[in-house]
Order: structure tokens, then C-alpha cells, then sequence
């Protein structure tokens, strides 16, 4: 990504953002590749952000139709059922992000070899397992994001595998290295040396990827119904970690269950939370997130927690 100069247009264009974080910065960023896959609420709130600081391409990969949760939370769809009939989420979204930012590449793939930042949206476990996985195995360092949100509460996970970068202290610039451990890893470590004080979010979330992997069920496709399966889930999973079922409060499980609509507040600051992740992670500059955060709009708060085997060591 180190490559050509910014020209005179991206000068003008990035003028005011390259006041914030430099030239260097903006031009890692004009020549980075974006690959994102599964457009609703938040990742439509990231995809704006990303465009409009102005990355080399983003590249969407959504085979779903367009239906009423759709239109609720993400903005990029037109409400206009003309301007969507017969189209792909992504052939949707793909339209509108190109007249936020024409300098910027957008189109639709299904491959993501080729990026230097994949981010997946709404998987399901295997999915982020197997995708984290095979950008570990790529030739050049990829970063790997997943995001998800249910109801009014969201996660973000974050890879970026051996990862330098700088940040200031004391007026100076100081080289950091942070080690980050893949999906797999952070999903796996034991939930009884992880304190007590960690997010309840990380628990409940690991319970419903079980619930719909056991289930083989697609993100959000679950009820109220499904609450007795989900908590008989969470009973097993506490047993096998050796902690108390207070560990993954009831509420929060239905909450997560029931609220299959994004709220749209929430997927705006999620979004943000993100695209300003992935800007850090590309510029290197400034100290990324590591390597989970959680937020959840009924108290307001936004919460990182470091999950790594080091908790087990």
C-alpha cells in the first residue's frame, strides 16, 4: 500500500483529514482495498464512513433481496421499490455508496484474496472461523474484521495479526507492536480465568452462535420461541466452563433473541466505531482496537475487551 503519491486532486479532495492524521496516512489509505460482505444497518453506516475517507475500493458481496428489515435500518437501499426490484442488496448498495465518493472504487465480487482488509458482516461462527482462518494463510498480512448487531447492541472482533504501528507520547512518536489472536482463538479461550467485570455481551454472543450453528439457522432467524433451546445452551456451556449461569443474564439472551430489527442509532455508532478501526488499522497510526468491542445503546456504553489465551498462561 505503499505506492504512488496522493495527486492533486485527492490533495484537495483529503485536505482536511490530512491535516488530522498526514499525508503518509491518506495515501495508505487511498491505495487500500476494502473487501465487506453482508450489508445491513451497521455495515451500511461503515461503508459510508470508509468511502467518504476516501480508500482506494470497496468491494460488496450481498446476494440477498431486498425485504422490510432491509429498509428499516440501512439507509443505502432507496425506499422507491423500482429503483431495487430484481437487484441484489449489494448491486443496491454498490450504486449509492459511488455518489458519496466518485474517486472511490465500489463494486461487487465474491472473492476476497486480493484485499488488504476483509470485513464480515452477520456471519455465522463457521463463517468467521473459516474466513479469519484463510486470510491468516494469505501470502500478504490482511486484516480481518467481524461485526454484528442485534437489537440495540452490537460486537466488533478485530485481527490484525502481527501489527505495528506508531502513537504519541509525551509530544514524541513511539514504535508499538501488538500480537492479536484469530477468531478461533479469542472465541475458544475458557470463560473461568476471563474477570468477572468483562462485558456481558461476549458470553451471550458466543451462546447464540452455538444456538444457531446447533440450529442451522442464518443470523436472526430465531424468536422468543426459541428462548428454552438458547438458555438450555447457555446452562451447558457454563457447566463446561466451570462458571455460574449468572454469567449470561437471562434478559440480555432474549433481548438478543427478540430484537431482530437494528436500531438504527446504534448501527450508526457501531458503524463508526468501525470504519474508525479499520482507517487505524490501514494508516497505522494510532493504537487499534484489541481485540473485541462492545456497545449497547441502553446505557450508552462502549466497552474493549482483550480476550486472548493470555488469560490462560
Amino acid at each position: 500500500m505503499d505506492g504512488e503519491e496522493l495527486t492533486e486532486q485527492e490533495t484537495a479532495l483529503y485536505d482536511r483529514q490530512i491535516r488530522v492524521w498526514g499525508a503518509n496516512a491518506q495515501r495508505r489509505l487511498t491505495k487500500s482495498h476494502i473487501f465487506v460482505s453482508g450489508i445491513q444497518g451497521t455495515v451500511a453506516e461503515f461503508c459510508k464512513n470508509i468511502v467518504l475517507a476516501g480508500v482506494g475500493s470497496v468491494t460488496l458481496m450481498d446476494d440477498s433481496l431486498v425485504n422490510e428489515e432491509s429498509l428499516n435500518a440501512n439507509f443505502l437501499i432507496p425506499p422507491d421499490e423500482n429503483a431495487y426490484r430484481g437487484k441484489t442488496v449489494a448491486e443496491i448498495c454498490c450504486d449509492s455508496l459511488k455518489d458519496f465518493n466518485p474517486m472511490v472504487l465500489v463494486s461487487v465480487e465474491k472473492v476476497f484474496e486480493k484485499f488488504d482488509v476483509v470485513v464480515i458482516g452477520y456471519g455465522s461462527l463457521a463463517t468467521k472461523k473459516a474466513v479469519n482462518e484463510k486470510c491468516r494463510k494469505l501470502s500478504k498480512r490482511v486484516a480481518f474484521y467481524t461485526v454484528d448487531c442485534r437489537d440495540s447492541c452490537g460486537e466488533i472482533f478485530v485481527d490484525l495479526h502481527d501489527y505495528k504501528y506508531t502513537k504519541k507520547k509525551l509530544e514524541e512518536k513511539v514504535e508499538c507492536e501488538l500480537n492479536f489472536p484469530s477468531f478461533q482463538e479469542a472465541v475458544s479461550v475458557p470463560w473461568k480465568p476471563i474477570p468477572r467485570r468483562t462485558a456481558k455481551l461476549y458470553f451471550a454472543m458466543r451462546v447464540i452462535e452455538v444456538f444457531e450453528e446447533n440450529e442451522g439457522r442464518k443470523h436472526g432467524e430465531c424468536s422468543l420461541l426459541d428462548l428454552p433451546t438458547v438458555l438450555e445452551i447457555k446452562k451447558k456451556l457454563c457447566e463446561a466452563n466451570s462458571v455460574s449461569e449468572s454469567h449470561v443474564p437471562d434478559s440480555l439472551l432474549e433481548r438478543l433473541i427478540t430484537g431482530t430489527i437494528e436500531f438504527p442509532p446504534a448501527c450508526a455508532i457501531i458503524g463508526g466505531i468501525l470504519a474508525q478501526e479499520v482507517i487505524k488499522g490501514v494508516s497505522g497510526k494510532g493504537e487499534p482496537l484489541k481485540n473485541f468491542f462492545y456497545y449497547d445503546a441502553q446505557d450508552g456504553k462502549g466497552v474493549m475487551e482483550d480476550i486472548s489465551n493470555s488469560f490462560t498462561s
